[in-house]
């Protein structure tokens, strides 16, 4: 049995798959966490690897392996290959204004067309303008940079400060299209924007095709990926497949042929882990608008989704609008939620139920109107997440979406993206293994959800 390993680094643990090459069968796993906050020191993601792995039995029997990471965030680098200060993560906000700074600087439509994408406080280049604003001292120094799976990928490999050879640094193009200097239509680097981001420029890993490896020794390893063209690989989703993923927050992305450039900068033009492209749509309040309604109305998730499916659809006019924590998909940073339609007959615990499940899904059919809106495909959803698993959710988002809804077995898909990318790096083609899906819903359209929730806008 030849094995492979996919590694999921996110934002809040990593996570080891161990696969069989020609079933996908999984043989061994392991887990670990990783800090708290918007900002941390690479080396957590480095003890946390290496305690994943452990757990998973190592790698001395493994032949490829591949690591797939939170999209976005910062690792700036020395000549010497020591981290200069802490990594920002993909939700460290404090770039926002360094974002509108570029892009007044630039025009959206300019950056658009350069990168795929108009810069939020999410992406990397903002982060740079942010260290040569906030921190020059520090900028100055940077000689790399790095996103969290190119990192660990280089480390993996046996560099780091001992051994500093920054040219090793490697990527692929999904995570290098969320940088905000790389141009997933031309597959270049725009050391341009590098330039203007940070003040000067710098090196950047080169960007390995989907297919390619670098080696550890005996070790094949492949490119990686961002966590959500991983979970798209990892799906096995194609043309036609729109993923809307509900974790804390919510992503809703799809996979094309070509590439969208979106000037509004409410669609990502990304690229995928396949050698297609992954235009993406963002939302920062998904899964906790349920807890925080679960909390306040005193019951577990599988209550919430019992009360929600009492209620009729539309919950007798109540509507919320989950803007708890500011929002990316429309840009609100400083937005906080609105309850609409309370009357003595509307507000009930079914109805408040309801309207949160309905809330979250009509943001994310919103994310789903902005690629359909750009020319995307959209043939069917496939429903993941941990509140995926949710009943509830998943009849409502039957009646949002407007298509049918499959809702895959759990598991964790960004590591199984990472896995069949390693494959395809071993044996040369992309492994064929197939996704069971646990739950499949046709489309049972009720327009009054989506309507009240566009009056409420």
């Amino acid at each position: 049995m030849t094995l492979v390993a996919g590694v999921d680094s996110s934002t809040q643990s990593c996570k080891v798959v161990i696969r069989d090459l020609d079933t996908g069968a999984i043989v061994r796993t392991g887990r670990a966490s990783h800090p708290d906050g918007s900002e941390v020191d690479p080396e957590a993601w480095w003890v946390a690897l290496q305690e994943a792995l452990s757990q998973a039995g190592g790698l001395d029997d493994v032949a490829a392996v591949s690591i797939a990471g939170q999209q976005h965030g910062m690792v700036v680098l020395d000549a010497a290959g020591t981290v200069i200060r802490n990594a920002l993560l993909w939700n460290d906000t404090r770039s926002a204004p360094a974002a509108a700074a570029l892009i007044a600087e630039l025009g959206a439509a300019e950056l658009a067309s350069r990168t795929g994408s108009v810069p939020v406080a999410s992406f990397t280049a903002t982060k740079l303008r942010w260290l040569r604003d906030a921190e020059p001292e520090n900028a100055a120094r940077v000689a790399a940079v790095a996103l969290p799976h190119d990192w660990l990928t280089w480390r993996l490999r046996g560099f780091g400060p001992d051994n500093a050879d920054l040219t090793e640094l490697v990527t692929d193009r999904s995570d290098a299209s969320g940088t905000s200097y790389w141009n997933p239509s031309t597959g270049e680097y725009d050391h341009d924007l590098i330039v203007t981001a940070l003040g000067h420029d710098v090196l950047v890993p080169r960007v390995l095709g989907p297919g390619d490896s670098v080696r550890a020794g005996e070790l094949v390893v492949g490119a990686g990926a961002g966590d959500n063209a991983g979970a798209a690989f990892g799906l096995g989703a194609g043309v036609g497949d729109v993923v809307v993923s509900i974790g804390t927050s919510g992503t809703v992305f799809a996979v094309t042929d070509r590439p969208v450039v979106d000037a509004s900068g409410t669609v990502a033009g990304f690229a995928d882990a396949s050698g297609n492209y992954l235009p993406l749509v963002a939302t920062l309040n998904a899964a906790r608008v349920l807890d925080s309604i679960a909390s306040l109305l005193g019951v577990t998730h599988d209550e919430l989704g019992a009360l929600a499916l009492e209620a009729e659809p539309g919950a007798s006019g109540l509507v919320l609008q989950p803007y708890f924590e500011g929002e990316r998909t429309p840009n609100l940073p400083d937005a906080t939620a609105t309850l609409f339609g309370l009357t003595l007959a509307s507000t009930t615990r079914a109805n408040l139920a309801r309207a949160a499940v309905e809330g979250m899904l009509a943001a994310l059919a919103d994310g789903l109107a902005a690629l359909t809106a750009q020319g995307v495909e959209a043939r069917r959803i496939l429903l993941i997440g941990g509140a995926a698993q949710n009943p509830a959710v998943q009849r409502i988002a039957s009646q949002v979406f407007g298509l049918r809804v499959d809702v895959p077995e759990p598991g964790e898909y960004v590591a199984a993206g990472a896995a069949r990318q390693a494959a395809w790096a071993l044996s040369g083609a992309a492994p064929a293994w197939s996704t069971p899906i646990a739950h499949s819903l046709e489309a049972d359209v009720r327009p009054v959800i989506t309507q009240q929730y566009a009056a409420r806008r």
